[in-house]
């Protein structure tokens, strides 16, 4: 088992900036891969970036050049830092860890509400 703690997110102006952060912990798998999602109601979860624990990068085309993730591996932390944010942007942000073992294993964080609006 993986468990994920997230931290950040809020209220913020259309342009303003936020971080959100997560910590896993548990069973770390070798072979893994950390990011973030989000979700509005009515909608799919939707993929917004993950990163290897090589170092590859994964972008939603509507956050890129906008957000920034990164992660420390020895920590098994991933952070998100959103500058630009625009209200479309306002969604529940999860947290994945996505261990590769035997099978595939996804773990979610509860979410945090990152909410853009003047």
């Amino acid at each position: 088992q993986v468990q994920l703690v997230e931290s950040g997110g809020g209220s913020v102006q259309p342009g303003g900036s936020l971080r959100l952060s997560c910590v896993a912990s548990g069973s770390i798998f070798r072979v893994n891969t950390m990011g973030w999602y989000r979700q509005t109601p009515g909608k799919q979860r939707e993929l917004v970036a993950e990163m290897t624990a090589g170092g590859s990068t994964n972008y939603a085309d509507s956050v890129k050049g906008r957000f920034t993730i990164s992660r420390n591996n020895a920590k098994n932390t991933v952070d998100l830092q959103m500058n630009s944010l625009k209200p479309e942007d306002t969604a529940v942000y999860y947290c994945n860890y996505r261990g590769v073992g035997p099978v595939v294993m996804d773990y979610w964080g509860k979410g945090t509400l990152v909410t853009v609006s003047s």
